[in-house]
């Protein structure tokens, strides 16, 4: 089984700040895949399926974002999973938005979702990591990650949460640099060469 997990914070207050990318990320995989209905569990919102042929649970947990590793830590006391069966998106200040990169283990870097997971479960868990832009001062960043994205944003948010679930297939089989490669190309593609000009051939008498 793979556990792919939205963090998020519930309620339509929250719905589209930029800190629930995680939640829209998981949504766009659940409806790309039409996977089970979501049903309230574990003190979240899971939903069940198989993509590629494998067992997949989607949590959003529903307990704020500082405690969310709570709702992670039931579901992998329920199922006997471990923690290296979690995949987890959330939102990363210290990308560009519209970037996405993937890392297996490591610390929380300031975020309280990841705190909170790797106090209930550790660190060894795969993080996909979603840019969303950094203010530029430290004293903005609450603001910036509780406020919603601007409408400008949805050039490269509905690029990329498109990408991640025509994807999620990757994810499923444990191809994480595949995965962030093939979103990469989607999101970023890259520019035609520029064509050649080509001298003609001088005629023949």
């Amino acid at each position: 089984m793979v556990i792919i997990v939205g963090l998020g914070n519930p309620g339509p207050k929250y719905e589209n700040n930029r800190h629930n990318i995680g939640f829209m990320a998981v949504d766009a995989i659940h409806r790309r895949h039409g996977l089970g209905p979501w049903r309230r569990r574990f003190q979240g919102e899971i939903a069940e399926g198989e993509i590629a042929g494998v067992r997949l649970l989607l949590l959003k947990p529903m307990t704020f974002m500082n405690e969310s590793g709570r709702s992670v830590g039931e579901v992998l006391r329920f199922y006997k999973a471990e923690p290296t069966d979690v995949v987890v998106l959330h939102d990363e200040l210290d990308l560009e938005p519209g970037k996405l990169r993937v890392k297996l283990g490591g610390g929380a870097a300031g975020h309280n979702g990841l705190k909170s997971m790797i106090a209930h479960i550790g660190p060894h868990f795969t993080r996909i990591r979603l840019g969303i832009g950094h203010p530029g001062h430290r004293d903005l960043v609450h603001h910036h990650v509780l406020s919603d994205f601007a409408k400008a944003d949805s050039v490269w948010l509905d690029s990329l949460l498109d990408a991640i679930a025509a994807n999620a297939d990757q994810l499923a089989t444990d191809q994480h640099a595949r995965f962030q490669n093939l979103v990469h190309m989607a999101v970023h593609p890259p520019k035609p060469k520029p064509a050649r000009n080509v001298e003609p051939a001088p005629e023949k008498d």
